[in-house]
Formats: structure tokens, C-alpha cells, sequence
């Protein structure tokens, strides 16, 4: 993995500039995605990584025996189409294709009980009988019965007809009807999903349910989160004969599956190509130069899957008007994460052990608290390839809720370094024992990731999770930046937080530089003209 024949020569031959039609910085999934995208449609793309790793936050990696995510766990609507995922609709576009695992029921250890749950909505009304009595199903029935059309909303414009130019008209218009049916409920999905819920529960548990949910999806509680977040999720998680995906391989095979079709196309991934700045000629982004000094120019454009702070560190000064670069300094953001990654024996196990656990300490402090929520990933599962024979790799981690004021400035080195990530970690290591109590004993491989971790390998501004932009108080900015020459995708980018999102973002940047022709042609291609 790395440099077409072409960029390999043209580096070896110690000259010190590369010409292509678009640089794309970062190979996370929102990068990836655009990158594929923009070699399907025929540009010359080179893709700058700094880490020796692809993938970003979704990269994975080997330790002993045992592969591990790195990040994202939990994939829907990856193994049909079309498909209202973004994701999906990259991999259908671009002729690449992942093994899905497909499963329906995960594990939550919350302050009412522990209890397993499957998506879809009958179910949840069973746990909810059992927890919380007949007002409460009658509570979730009836939030179904509001959600139902708004759902069929938020699904009514695949993302993939989406482009930021003239020609939009054009490629949305196949879509114009249902946009037209649903215009009046379209209305309803602008403002933060706490207004819908407001309106129709009361019962203390279904509310904190769905901050926990929203949580998941944004990183916020429900009165941060988008009601279109929350209605497509809803749309996919409580369709008719449901199930979540798992892919075979981990992350990583994603990872895989994207630059494949980057790379079939002639793309180039250069990796531990640590990108140092944004080139800019007559106010025009026209390249970057690497931290060794060669440069990259763009004849068309700069993509940037760099987060918003991390991208204005690479724009020399001069390029953004000062209250442009002020108000993108000031974004606010979440926090960022702790992990722990193990290898387990896996003998004599519970039978029923799933691929996922949610563990919630106490709701009175609410879903954000700093180590209130712990997430738990056992994907060897559904996978037993992920781990040696008769083991378990396991991904434990706290989503977004750990501050990086704790740990900035630390010397990794130092012991006080050391000691912090064992105070850290133990919340992680107790929500695993509420599932696995002697883990410990058990464990072969035992990693521990901090927010420098974070900062430091996936190169995100103080380790963050992303923005933290608040449903009706601010939007996210479009693929189209201030600068010419220069678009934006990934997590700071419109639609936001998550893969569905980032995929998204990427999609709409590729559109938005691709010819009309082409871009219909790919709509026809995976089905959706």
C-alpha cells in the first residue's frame, strides 16, 4: 500500500514536486471516500496520510495475534442497496464491496439493570414493559407513530445526488416529488430532536434512552443533535426484518475496500506523507508541502478531511479574512476518548456473550459526564479471525467524554503519564467486569489509549471527537470553503459527526468537482435516478 507506479518513480527520482489534479489531505473515511469518488470520475487524485496507517480514526492494527479497531464499531445498512447510507453509497459507486457479519441484539448495563436489546422497535417496548410498565410502551408506540414520517423525510434525498453547484438542480430534480411531499416535514427535522421528544414522552427512562442515543450518533444529548440525525437513524434501525453489520476484518477491511477503488483508478495513497501547508498563488489553494519539503500541486483543488483546527494550521496567514479564521478557531468541540484494547482467553465464556455492551453509570449526571458511558466492542464474536484460536479481541472505550485538560501538556514518558492512564482506565476495566468479571485474569494484551494518544496518531486537534455544534444554534459549513481552491470534507464538514456523515461529506465534495455527466452517470450506475 502506498504510491502508484508513477508517484513512486517520480519521488524516487529525488525531484522535489508532484503535479495532479487533487490533493486530498487525510485518509480517514471522509478523505478516503472523496479521494475514490474523484479517481472514479477520472481526476488524477493523491492522497496525503501522515500516519504510516490508513483510515484515521476507522485505522486498524495488530498486536500479537489480534487485530483491533482503532475507532468506529457499530455499522448499519452496509449489507443491501441502494441504501440510504452514505457509506454504502460510496462503496456501490466506486465497484467495491465488503463481507458483512450481520447481527440484531447488544448488551446494556445501565443503573435500572442489565438487560440485552435488539434493534427495531417491538423489542425495546418488551424491556420497557419489564423496566418501566404500560404507560412507557404506549410512550415509545407513539414516538414511532411521530418519527414515521419524518424518517421517510430525512431518507428522501440520497446524499450521493447532493453537489454544491448549479448543476444540483439537475441531479436532485429525479427527487423532486418526494422533496415536494414531504416539504412540510422537512421543516420539522432543521431544529434539535429534543423539541419532537418533548412533545411526546414523559417517561424519565425513554428520555435519558434517547440522549443516550443522540450521544452515539453526535456526541451530544438529544437537545444538541439534529432531529434529520436522529430521523435516519431511525429510519434504518427500525425498518421491517432489521439487523446491524459487522465487517469481516474489522475496520480496516473498510479502510481496504475504499482505497482499492481509489487505487483501480490510478490514485495515489502516500503514507507517513505528513502534510505541513496549504500552498496558496493569488489567493488560490494550489497544492501542500509535505513536512520533508516536496510539494503536491493541485490543478483543480485542495481536500481537506483534516478537522477545522487542524486545517487552519496549514493555511498561511493571509488566506482567510481574520473574522473567517476567528470564527472557525472558535468552533466548539467535543471532548476526546479513552481506550483500552485487549486480548482475552476466551474459554468457558457465556454462551450468549455479544458484540456489543453499553454501560451507563448514572444517568443523573447525564450522557456527556466525563466517564459516564463506556462502550464495549467484542467483535471476535461475530468474527474469530479478529483474535487467535480460543481468544477474544475486545475495544473498550469512553465515547467523547474525556477531557483533554487532564492530560495536556503530559510528558508520555513520565511516570505521572503512566499513573494517569491506570486512574483512567479503570472505569473502562469495571464496565468490562460487569460482563466479563475475572477480564482481568483473562487478559494477554492490555493497551491503553489517552487523549495524546489521539492527538498524536490520528493528528486531531487536542484529541477531539469533532465539533460539538448544536442543533439550532449553528450548522456545519459545506464542502465549498472561504479559500478558492480549497474544499473541505470529513467531521468539521457538513452533515458532521459519525461515518454515515463524514462519507457524506466526502461524497458532496467529489460531487460538487465532478462533471455533471459523470456524476448522473453514477447515480444511474448504483440505482438511484
Amino acid at each position: 500500500m502506498g504510491c502508484c507506479p508513477s508517484a513512486r518513480r517520480l519521488f524516487a527520482s529525488n525531484l522535489c514536486m508532484l503535479e495532479t489534479d487533487v490533493v486530498v489531505i487525510g485518509s480517514g473515511i471522509g478523505g478516503l471516500s472523496c479521494a475514490a469518488l474523484l479517481a472514479g470520475y477520472g481526476f488524477e487524485v493523491v492522497v496525503c496520510e501522515s500516519h504510516s496507517i490508513p483510515g484515521g480514526a476507522a485505522h486498524g492494527f495488530e498486536r500479537q495475534g489480534y487485530r483491533f479497531d482503532s475507532g468506529p464499531s457499530l455499522y448499519s445498512g452496509m449489507s443491501y442497496s441502494p441504501s440510504p447510507n452514505p457509506l454504502k453509497q460510496v462503496l456501490d459507486a466506486i465497484g467495491e464491496s465488503v463481507e458483512w457479519v450481520q447481527y440484531d441484539t447488544w448488551g446494556c448495563c445501565l443503573p435500572e439493570g442489565n438487560f440485552f436489546t435488539k434493534v427495531g422497535a417491538a423489542q425495546f417496548c418488551e424491556v420497557l414493559a419489564q423496566f418501566r410498565g404500560p404507560a412507557a410502551v404506549e410512550e415509545w408506540r407513539n414516538l414511532q407513530r411521530v418519527m414515521e414520517p419524518l424518517k421517510d423525510a430525512a431518507i428522501a434525498l440520497p446524499t450521493a445526488a447532493i453537489r454544491l453547484d448549479w448543476a444540483v438542480a439537475l441531479t436532485v430534480s429525479p427527487f423532486g416529488r418526494s422533496l415536494l411531499h414531504y416539504a412540510p416535514t422537512i421543516a420539522k427535522l432543521t431544529g434539535p430532536f429534543s423539541r419532537i421528544v418533548d412533545e411526546v414522552i414523559q417517561d424519565p427512562f425513554i428520555c435519558n434512552w434517547l440522549d443516550l442515543l443522540c450521544f452515539l450518533l453526535s456526541g451530544l444529548p438529544a437537545s444538541g443533535t439534529s432531529a434529520a440525525e436522529v430521523a435516519f437513524m431511525f429510519a434504518d434501525w427500525y425498518r421491517p426484518n432489521v439487523a446491524l453489520d459487522y465487517p469481516m476484518g474489522g475496520s480496516a477491511a473498510l479502510v481496504e475496500a475504499l482505497i482499492r477503488g481509489l487505487q483501480k483508478h490510478k490514485g495515489t495513497l502516500l503514507l507517513n506523507a505528513h502534510v505541513a501547508d496549504i500552498l496558496m498563488e493569488r489567493r488560490r489553494a494550489v497544492g501542500v508541502r509535505l513536512r520533508d519539503g516536496k510539494e503536491i500541486r493541485a490543478r483543480r483543488a485542495v481536500v481537506s478531511a483534516a478537522s477545522v483546527w487542524d486545517t487552519l494550521k496549514l493555511l498561511p496567514s493571509g488566506a482567510l479574512s481574520q473574522r473567517d479564521r476567528t470564527a472557525r478557531a472558535n468552533t466548539p468541540m467535543c471532548d476526546s476518548f479513552m481506550h483500552l484494547h485487549l486480548g482475552i482467553d476466551g474459554q468457558n465464556l457465556p454462551p450468549d456473550l455479544a458484540c456489543h455492551y453499553i454501560v451507563v453509570n448514572d444517568w443523573t449526571q447525564g450522557v456527556t459526564a466525563p466517564q459516564n458511558v463506556v462502550l464495549i466492542s467484542i467483535p471476535s464474536v461475530l468474527d474469530a479471525s479478529l483474535a487467535p484460536s480460543g481468544k477474544h479481541a475486545i475495544h473498550v472505550y469512553t465515547p467523547g467524554n474525556e477531557p483533554y485538560e487532564r492530560w495536556q501538556g503530559m510528558d508520555r514518558r513520565s511516570e505521572a503519564y503512566a499513573e494517569l492512564k491506570r486512574q483512567r482506565a479503570e472505569v473502562m476495566w469495571q464496565a468490562l467486569e460487569r460482563v466479563i468479571p475475572d477480564v482481568r485474569s483473562r487478559a494477554e494484551v492490555a493497551l491503553v489509549g489517552t487523549p495524546l494518544t489521539h492527538e498524536r496518531y490520528l493528528r486531531r486537534y487536542k484529541g477531539s471527537y469533532g465539533p460539538a455544534i448544536w442543533a439550532g444554534e449553528g450548522v456545519f459549513p459545506g464542502a465549498r470553503s472561504p479559500v478558492r481552491g480549497l474544499f473541505c470534507c470529513g467531521d468539521s464538514t457538513f452533515p458532521g459527526i459519525g461515518l454515515p456523515a463524514v462519507a457524506a461529506s466526502g461524497m458532496i465534495a467529489a460531487n460538487t468537482l465532478a462533471p455533471l455527466a459523470e456524476h448522473r452517470a453514477m447515480l444511474s450506475r448504483i440505482g438511484l435516478s
